[in-house]
Formats: structure tokens, C-alpha cells, sequence
């Protein structure tokens, strides 16, 4: 194999790993998680919210900045995104939790959060 057969193969694994939709939950009780690229958009409603293209409406998601260590706790509202290559749309407020305002897209890791780590409010 060739130096360029090497690069080649690299680019197409890391494509595929951003596309690849949320993995499968394992036997040892770990959450689902996937990483790509994240954006911003103006969300609606109040809160920190994100948009995801097949996620159920309500799911939360801790998503973390890869590169800055950051994270955030979303919850699924909306549809998207509909940019090629990208996981999440994340909502204003989320994305300057992150500091990711100047950088406008950053490499994030997300975690589906469990049903029972979510905690009744008063």
C-alpha cells in the first residue's frame, strides 16, 4: 500500500465515523455517544436545545468540545442539520456554553444521557 493508499483510507474511516449515527448500547450498561462536527443555530424555545436528524424529541445529550474540554447538557427539540458531515445544530446558548461562538463549527463528542439520569425538577 502507498503512502497516498494510507491517507486515502484515513479520510474515508473519519468520514464514515462522522456520519455513522449514534452506536449501538453495550452489554456493560454504556451510553450510546457518537463525535462530528457540530454547529450553532438560533434554537427555538428557551433552554439549552440542539437538533439532531433521528433522535427521539426530549432526548438529552452532554456534548463536549473535543478540543477545549467544555461540555453542555442539550436536549433534542428540533430537526437537523441538514450540512453534510455534520452531527448536532446546537442552539445559541449551548454553543457560547461551549465558547464555540468565534470558532462557528467545532468536533464534539456527544453522549445520549439514560432515561434515569435525568432529574424531576421541584
Amino acid at each position: 500500500m502507498h503512502c497516498c493508499d494510507h491517507v486515502a483510507a484515513a479520510v474515508i474511516a473519519a468520514t464514515l465515523m462522522i456520519a455513522s449515527p449514534a452506536q449501538a448500547r453495550s452489554g456493560h450498561g454504556e451510553p450510546q455517544s457518537f463525535s462530528g462536527v457540530a454547529a450553532y443555530y438560533p434554537g427555538r424555545g428557551p433552554g439549552l436545545t440542539a437538533a439532531h436528524k433521528t433522535l427521539p424529541f426530549g432526548t438529552r445529550v452532554r456534548v463536549t468540545d473535543v478540543k477545549t474540554g467544555r461540555s453542555v447538557v442539550v436536549t433534542i427539540t428540533d430537526r437537523g442539520p441538514f450540512n453534510r458531515g455534520r452531527v448536532l445544530d446546537l442552539c445559541t446558548r449551548a454553543a457560547r456554553a461551549l465558547d464555540m461562538i468565534d470558532r462557528g463549527v467545532v468536533y464534539v463528542h456527544a453522549e445520549i444521557l439514560p432515561r434515569d439520569d435525568i432529574v424531576a425538577g421541584p
